[in-house]
C-alpha cells in the first residue's frame, strides 16, 4: 500500500488553532464503519450512541512541559530540547534543535542554570540523550521551565497549559496529548457512568513517534517508535468483562486504541501488565478487541489516518473527511471528533 493512498487536501484555515472555551462543544462526526453512513452531531450527543453495558477505554496520560529553550554554554547559541523519553533518572531521550550544534559533549544551560544538560550520545534519527544536571526536584524545575509541546501546525500561544489535558489525565510522562479525550468534560462523564457505561483507564505515554511523518513510499515498510503503556489488573478485568456479556469496547483516542490491541493476545483477552509497543495499524489488521473508535480527524498520509482507515475502510474514512471539510469541521489536535460505530 502507496503512503500517497492516504493523501487529502485540506484547506489550512480548517486547522483548528484555539481550543473551544467548552469542551464538549465540539463537533462530532458519526460514521458506520460497514456502510460509510454519516451523522452529523456535537460531541455531547456521544451519549446517544453509548449503551448499558458498553467499556468506554480511555487514556490516563498526562503531557508534561516537554518544550525547553536554552542556550549552548560557551557560545550562547539559542537551542530548543524536546523531552521524548525518559532513559534513567536524569538521562532523557531528546529531540535537539538545531542539532548540528549539539554534539556529544556539548552542554546547554536553561533558566540561567537552573537546569543544564549535557550530549552524552546520539541516537536513532538524531535523537540526542541528554544527562541532566540539578538542584531540587525534576519536575518542578521542568513546571517552571517548560512549555506545553503544541504540534508544530498550532502557531497560537496556549493561554491555559490545562487545554492541553484530558480531565482526566493522571500519571505524568507524554511529549503529546491524547487529543480524542480533550472533548470530555468531568460532568460528561459522569453521566456517562451513570448510563450503566464502564469506564476503564489505561496509560500510553505518547512520544512523537505517533506523528512523525511516513517516511517510506510504501506503508509497510514504516517503523513506528516504541512508545510506553501500563494496563491495570482491575481494568483489565472491566474491558475483558464487557466482552464477556456481549457489551462493546470503545476506545478514546488511537494510544487507547493502540495500548488495547498491544495488550490483548490472539484469543481476544486482554491482558494486565506494562511493556513498550511499536504496534502499527493500518488496513488489513483484525482487531482483537476494540469495537469502535472515538477520536479527533488526523493529519494526511499520517500513521493516525492508516489506523482509522483499518477500522472503517480507506474509502469510507476519505469520504468522511470530503465531508468534513465540506462542512468546515475544525481539524488535529483542539479539533472536532469522529465517532466509529
Amino acid at each position: 500500500m502507496n503512503v500517497t493512498d492516504f493523501n487529502f487536501e485540506l484547506p489550512p484555515e480548517l486547522i483548528a488553532q484555539d481550543p473551544l472555551e467548552d469542551r464538549a462543544a465540539s463537533r462530532l462526526l458519526v460514521l458506520d464503519k460497514k456502510t460509510g453512513e454519516m451523522e452529523h452531531r456535537h460531541f455531547r450527543d456521544i451519549l446517544k450512541y453509548l449503551k448499558k453495558g458498553d467499556c468506554l477505554v480511555i487514556n490516563d496520560t498526562k503531557v508534561i512541559p516537554a518544550r525547553l529553550m536554552g542556550h549552548k554554554i560557551g557560545t550562547d547559541a539559542g537551542i530548543e530540547v524536546l523531552l521524548l523519553k525518559r532513559k534513567s533518572d536524569n538521562v532523557w531521550e531528546t529531540l535537539v534543535k538545531p542539532g548540528k550544534k549539539m554534539k556529544v559533549g556539548a552542554e546547554v544551560s536553561f533558566g540561567d542554570g537552573l537546569l543544564k544538560g549535557k550530549v552524552i550520545d546520539v541516537v536513532d534519527e538524531g535523537n540526542r540523550l541528554i544527562q541532566f544536571e540539578y538542584d531540587g526536584i525534576f519536575e518542578e524545575i521542568l513546571d517552571k521551565l517548560g512549555q506545553m509541546p503544541l504540534p508544530p501546525y498550532i502557531t497560537h500561544q496556549l493561554k491555559d497549559k490545562n487545554r492541553y489535558q484530558t480531565v482526566y489525565a493522571k500519571n505524568e510522562g507524554s511529549a503529546a496529548a491524547p487529543t480524542a479525550g480533550l472533548h470530555f468534560t468531568k460532568e460528561l462523564l459522569q453521566e456517562i457512568e451513570e448510563m450503566g457505561v464502564k469506564i476503564a483507564h489505561v496509560t500510553l505515554h505518547v512520544g512523537l513517534g505517533t506523528f512523525r511523518p511516513v517516511k517510506v513510499d510504501t506503508i509497510e515498510e514504516h517503523h513506528m517508535h516504541s512508545e510506553f503503556y501500563i494496563v491495570e489488573e482491575s481494568e483489565a478485568k472491566k474491558i475483558n468483562d464487557t466482552k464477556a456479556n456481549g457489551g462493546r469496547v470503545i476506545c478514546v483516542g488511537t494510544t487507547s486504541c493502540r495500548t488495547l490491541e498491544s495488550a490483548t493476545g490472539d484469543d481476544g483477552i486482554l491482558k494486565a501488565g506494562s511493556g513498550w509497543t511499536e504496534i502499527f495499524i493500518y488496513p488489513g489488521y483484525k482487531f482483537k478487541i476494540l469495537d469502535c473508535l472515538i477520536t479527533n480527524f488526523h493529519l494526511p498520509e499520517s500513521t493516525l489516518v492508516m489506523l482509522v482507515s483499518s477500522l472503517a475502510g480507506r474509502e469510507h474514512i476519505l469520504n468522511a473527511y470530503q465531508e468534513a471539510i465540506k462542512e468546515r469541521y475544525r481539524f488535529f489536535s483542539f479539533g472536532d471528533a469522529m465517532f466509529i460505530h
